[in-house]
């Protein structure tokens, strides 16, 4: 049986995080999504500050670039830059596939870079796929936090 993996979701848009759920509930049933509108909101609930006071650490998160507030550029940034949270693996999943973006988000760490398809066959397939293999295959590091 494989164990059940939290997933955090920095995503604006609430058709794309429910359309989220719905991929993981049918592709990668073993996911517990929890799902902030943006940057602000992601590290609030990363540092389990309130109204995150139980938020578990995620094992993944998946981020979209366009949010409001503090931007997934910027959340990237600031992720990558603390100590504690640095070893959790970021994918970056939006709409841009302009060069500057994914090359801009490589060096300021992120694990992936994926464009959101339009076509929902083709994200529920993305989806089931990061399930298989950065939540199944994949060796992620352990909930306890970066190393000492």
């Amino acid at each position: 049986m494989t164990r059940r993996r939290e997933v955090l979701l920095v995503e604006d848009d609430p058709e794309d995080a429910d359309l989220a759920r719905e991929a993981f509930k049918r592709g990668a049933p073993q996911v517990q999504l929890s799902a902030v509108e943006d940057g602000v909101q992601a590290l609030a609930y990363l540092r389990r500050e309130p109204p995150f006071g139980g938020a578990d650490r995620p094992d993944l998160i998946l981020l979209d670039l366009n949010v409001p507030r503090m931007d997934g550029r910027e959340f990237l940034k600031e992720i990558k830059n603390d100590d504690h949270l640095k070893d959790i693996p970021v994918l970056v999943v939006t709409t841009s596939d302009a060069e500057n973006d994914i090359m801009r988000c490589y060096k300021l760490g992120a694990n992936c870079y994926l464009t959101k398809p339009v076509d929902i066959g083709e994200f529920f397939e993305i989806i089931r796929l990061i399930g298989l293999f950065w939540l199944s295959t994949a060796k992620l590091p352990s909930k306890s936090g970066a190393a000492e």
